[in-house]
């Protein structure tokens, strides 16, 4: 048995992982999705939330668990298992990063969100000053997000996308050789991805390389088009 925690992405919450853990407990697993703060159900002001409010409340999570655990994160929050690798590299398995920022030291999830030149969602990015958040346009859902995935997806979005704190995305991670960089990590690229394109997906786990890469033929978010197929990747790990 494997202890799985997931991490959603940007204005999601942990409703991403609701067909993936279902599958994961049949077969046997433990599967732990989470809210991060400030996200979903979690009831932290946006404005108060930085990385490591964030990284803390996984750390917290991870601390809870029996043995290992195997963290998944998916696309602007590969950035929080990276971070929390560091603090706690003898309590993670594996890392497995989904369409996700896999960035090195010293670097930000914005300098590459930046690169990504041909992803379609920063035109309908709605700053909101005052939190120092950010909303998206609903009317970029099912392009951006959920092109491949049922209507009922998309107007599950419509209710539940929240802001997303912009301070996360600008702190320059901080980590090691000797801690992030000894635990094993795993890439699993989208190809149809106009969210995180695959050009910038290549471009991080070339730059820092994984001990295996896999690609899903989707769009951003596989665990609402083919959680059986994704779940198939995770338990062969």
């Amino acid at each position: 048995m494997k202890t799985f925690i997931f991490i959603h992405g940007s204005w999601h919450g942990s409703w991403n992982w609701h067909r993936v853990v279902p599958i994961l407990e049949q077969l046997g697993h433990r599967a732990i999705a989470i809210d991060l703060p400030g996200m979903g159900r979690d009831k932290t002001p946006i404005q108060e939330v930085r990385l490591q409010t964030s990284v803390d409340a996984v750390c917290k999570v991870v601390d809870a668990q029996e043995g290992k655990v195997i963290l998944v994160g998916h696309s602007k929050n590969g950035i929080v298992i990276s971070q929390v690798a560091e603090y706690r590299p003898q309590k993670i398995e594996k890392l497995v990063y989904l369409a996700a920022y896999l960035i090195p030291n010293g670097k930000t999830q914005r300098e590459y969100s930046m690169q990504d030149t041909a992803g379609v969602l920063k035109p309908y990015v709605q700053v909101h000053a005052d939190v120092n958040a950010t909303t998206l346009d609903p009317a970029i859902y099912r392009e951006g997000l959920y092109a491949d995935c049922d209507e009922n997806i998309v107007q599950l979005a419509n209710v539940l996308l929240s802001a997303e704190p912009i301070e996360t995305g600008t702190t320059p991670l901080q980590l090691s050789d000797e801690n992030f960089g000894s635990v094993p990590r795993v890439y699993i690229e989208c190809t149809l991805d106009k969210a995180v394109t695959p050009f910038i997906q290549q471009k991080m786990y070339t730059e820092l390389p994984c001990e295996k890469v896999y690609q899903m033929e989707t769009s951003h978010s596989p665990f609402f088009s083919k959680p059986q197929e994704l779940v198939e990747i995770l338990v062969g790990l």
